[in-house]
Order: C-alpha cells, then structure tokens, then sequence
C-alpha cells in the first residue's frame, strides 16, 4: 500500500486530495492545526500529525513524529491568501510576513525533515498558483500572494536540484471553489484533485522541477 503525506488537509483541496488518495487505497498522513479538524480526518480513515506550518516549533516536532516512515508521495498544500490589493498600496509588514511565512518558509523549513522520508523514485508536489508566474503576470491584484507563491516556486526548484532522488513538481490548482477561491470560482475540488493526481501520477523523473496546470498544462515560470 503506498503512503502518502498531505500538508494542510484541514479544508479545501487539502482534504479532498486526503479523501481521494484513501480512496484509492493509500495509506494517508494528513496534518491539520485544530483537533476538531483532526478528528475529521480521523473519521475519514488517515491517521493524523497536528502541524502549523506557521510555527518553526511545530514542524521540528514533525520528524521524529513520522521518524521511520518511507513516503511514496509528500505533498504540500497549506498556504493563505493574505490581503487582495494590488501594487497601488503598501503591505503592512504583518501582512506581508503572514502570507510569506505561511507560503514560503513553512514549506522551505519543513523540505530538509519530509524529503528524505521520501522513498527513492517517489514524488514531492507543492500547491503553487498560475499567480506567481512572472511570465504570464497581467495585474497587480493580489501581490503580496503572488510575490510568495514566486518564492515558492523557485523554492522547489531549488529543492530539486539538491535532492535528486524524488520528483518535485509545482501545480497550479486552477480556480477552485474552496474558502480561498469563492463561490465564482470555476471548477470543484474534485475536479482539481482528480485532475494534479493524474498529473502526479505521470509525472517522470527527467520532468522534476516543472510547473503545471492541474490537466497537466506546462506553465511558464
């Protein structure tokens, strides 16, 4: 039975890609900040690791709570949205260190403990956002998400040249209708997760590093 380790699987895409992959007969890991959300979790069939990915004390209890086991897939989905303005107003520094703490240095402190849990020939994938791409940038909106989501996505491919033996990819989920995506979003959650756990499945050793679309589509950087 191959295993699975979802950060973030409290709500959202989190916790459909938990339900999916259980579905599909993976034996799943799935961290949550709340007992309330835990013991949902729980309820679902994963066996649960409270994390805040916000707190550098919470993720160096991680290793030695999973410290033995062998991942065949770590994925990393925690992240907020912070403030929606554009470059027309300043970030206060709360904001800004809200949103790039959550996005950027939560997944970068917790790489050096979760890779090397991955077996060889496994896959590490990273919920990144079409907005951190520098190349298809078209507006402003949003820029404190999208300068960290750019961070993050250099993160990995940074990450990826270091540790040669797991897959890395960063996916954009598309515009999903979840508490960060809004009731107009375009697509379900279902849809998004069915739709990166076939990327992820495809996904070749020689293609680590890449940024994709959640039907697979290449994206620029």
């Amino acid at each position: 039975m191959p295993t699975a380790l979802v950060i973030g699987a409290s709500r959202g895409i989190g916790r459909e890609f938990t339900r999916q992959l259980l579905q599909g007969g993976w034996s799943v890991w799935a961290t949550a900040r709340d007992d309330a959300s835990l013991a949902q979790l729980q309820s679902d069939g994963a066996k649960t690791l409270k994390l805040d990915v916000t707190k550098t004390e919470s993720i160096a209890t991680l290793g030695w709570q999973l410290d033995g086991e062998q991942l065949d897939l770590a994925l990393f989905v925690a992240g907020v949205y912070g403030p929606d303005q554009g470059a027309d107003s300043a970030p206060t520094q709360a904001a800004f260190d809200q949103v790039m703490h959550a996005n950027v240095l939560g997944a970068m402190q917790l790489i050096p403990t979760v890779v090397p849990m991955v077996k060889a020939g496994g896959k590490c994938v990273f919920l990144s956002s079409r907005m951190g791409s520098i190349d298809d940038a078209s507006s402003s909106q949003g820029w404190v998400y999208r300068v960290s989501k750019a961070a993050l996505n250099m993160a990995v491919k940074a990450a990826s040249c270091q540790y040669r033996h797991a897959t890395f990819a960063v996916l954009h989920p598309g515009w999903v209708q979840t508490d960060m995506g809004g009731p107009n979003a375009l697509i379900s959650p279902e849809k998004s997760v069915a739709g990166m756990l076939n990327v992820i499945a495809k996904l070749k050793p020689e293609e680590s590093g890449s940024f994709r679309n959640f039907d697979g589509t290449p994206l620029p950087w």
